[in-house]
């Protein structure tokens, strides 16, 4: 799949462009789910998800009606039916396949259904065509049919990927193709077909874009608000961050709006996506004066009019395996549950996890609280250069854990490194144990400030706050002459960056000068 890019049209007047209200705001369509930023594009950051089981995952797909016809089918013709030398059924046999399917009276459009399903039986080999040793044309199962039926999750998923696939395929292929350049061309037009080939290129680009942004939006949306009216989607591949829409970006968002609709549309039938679709009368309004010229903002009822699209587990599914197969790094929370505590902090401090504290919380989930303690706690030690983070995050391991996790937190608090952190978790809860000594209250400050450091990179404004909450006293020089001795790695980095932060200059001035001897001290040991 590709990253995300701007959608550009065509620079053409958009025949549908005045299908938005002419007072269009994000916030009309997008109302609350508009809070969450979106990871850095430019890093290529894909946020972990969580989901369900394959056993989930695969009753789902049998559950979807599509998969459920070509099922039907394949077992239908056992153990063989006749077909043609083009593998297509008899009149009277698609008749049969119509009923099969629910028809009970077919009529034209019930055939044209059943056979979509039985094309789509023959592309997944679900169905199987051939000729016999006589010269006959006949389908027969597919050999993964057995193992579909009895609902094993691989074969079952396997069936439904694939599925999904063409179905993706086909979509961005439909979406391109102008019926008046197929009907009326000539087939050694190759300007023509390049033209052709060139807009399925292009549509598929954009499905694959916006599926992108919806795994995006999904991952960070709170349960039960997954669903994205169609127009904020087709926002977000055009509007850049922080801006709002002006007259030229609303017709390409609608232009935007209009390509993707059927290819959701196509989608939801195999149930990547549920998705309601733009509603027809709106493209009329916009011609005229109606509804769509609204004063005020849209009410929900009036913004599902202009269509809306949510990305299901299955769909959440399916776009991770393209994320990873175009290389992508796409996690999913819970990867790290198999994992000791050290593994567990040292992925966390490496890899600058989205949603650690989901990873934490799955990783404590499954195990007893003093055992994971002390996993966190001896995942924790160390004075390398990602020593604070990892403690960081063994911090933030224990708050997910209770009182059980006591006595486990009391065997370190005489601990160089540990026993700061220790005494702070244990007092925090209430127990009668004495705060730090001075040395092991300065080597913890600097520590945590070091986390915060490296793992903010000293944007945004927390390692600012931290800085200005320092406890200095009303002699700087005193204080950073503790300071600058605590035998900790990164003491040096610390009190340059109080130096660059602190809004008193005479305690910038003194942190300046306690970082020199601080760099001294370690460059002598």
């Amino acid at each position: 799949m590709a990253g995300r890019s701007r959608f550009t049209p065509d620079q053409q007047p958009s025949e549908t462009a005045g299908l938005l209200p002419a007072d269009y705001e994000l916030a009309d369509l997008y109302g609350a789910q508009s809070g969450e930023e979106d990871p850095d594009d430019t890093a290529v950051v894909i946020p972990p998800i969580v989901l369900p089981s394959d056993r989930e995952l695969a009753d789902a797909a049998l559950a979807v009606p599509l998969i459920a016809q070509v099922i039907a089918l394949a077992r239908w013709i056992a153990p063989h039916r006749a077909v043609d030398e083009h593998g297509d059924l008899a009149e009277e046999d698609r008749v049969g396949a119509a009923r099969l399917l629910g028809a009970a009276d077919p009529d034209e459009d019930d055939v044209v259904e059943a056979m979509r399903a039985w094309a789509l039986a023959c592309d997944l080999d679900l169905v199987e065509t051939g000729t016999t040793d006589d010269g006959a044309h006949v389908a027969i199962p597919g050999p993964d049919l057995e193992a579909v039926e009895s609902g094993d999750p691989a074969a079952v998923l396997g069936l439904w990927f694939e599925a999904a696939e063409l179905v993706r395929e086909l979509a961005a292929e439909a979406e391109s193709v102008d019926p008046e350049l197929v009907e009326g061309g000539d087939s050694d037009d190759s300007e023509g077909l390049a033209e052709v080939e060139d807009a399925r290129d292009q549509a598929a680009e954009i499905l694959d874009e916006a599926l992108h942004v919806l795994y995006e939006t999904t991952a960070f949306a709170e349960s039960g608000a997954e669903t994205v009216p169609l127009g904020v989607l087709a926002a977000l591949l055009v509007v850049p961050d922080g801006e709002e829409p002006d007259e030229e970006m609303l017709g390409e968002i609608t232009d935007l709006m209009v390509v993707l609709d059927p290819m959701l549309g196509d989608l939801a039938e195999l149930g990547v996506v549920e998705h309601t679709p733009i509603d027809p009368d709106l493209f009329e309004e916009a011609e005229g004066d109606g509804a769509a010229d609204g004063d005020g903002p849209l009410s929900d009822e009036d913004a599902a009019r202009f269509g809306t699209v949510r990305l299901t587990p299955l769909g959440q599914y399916a776009v991770r395996e393209w994320l990873l197969a175009d290389g992508y790094d796409a996690p999913l929370i819970g990867d790290l549950a198999d994992s000791d505590g050290p593994a567990l902090l040292r992925a966390l401090a490496e890899n600058g996890q989205v949603f650690a504290e989901a990873e934490l919380k799955a990783w404590v989930a499954a195990r007893e609280p003093l055992d994971a303690a002390r996993e966190l706690l001896a995942g924790g030690r160390g004075r390398d250069v990602q020593s604070p983070v990892r403690r960081y995050w063994c911090v933030a391991g224990l708050g997910e854990l209770g009182a059980e996790a006591a006595p486990a937190v009391e065997e370190v608090v005489d601990d160089d490194e540990l026993g700061g952190l220790a005494r702070e978790w244990l007092r925090a809860r209430g127990a009668d144990v004495a705060a730090a000594e001075r040395g092991v209250a300065l080597w913890r400050m600097i520590d945590s400030m070091a986390a915060v450091l490296l793992i903010s990179a000293g944007e945004g404004g927390r390692l600012q706050a931290l800085v200005a909450d320092l406890p200095v006293t009303d002699n700087p020089a005193s204080y950073f002459g503790e300071v600058w001795r605590v035998p900790h790695p990164m003491t040096a980095e610390i009190l340059e960056i109080v130096g660059e932060l602190h809004l008193d200059r005479k305690v910038a001035k003194e942190a300046r000068r306690a970082a020199v001897k601080a760099r001294s001290l370690r460059a002598g040991r």
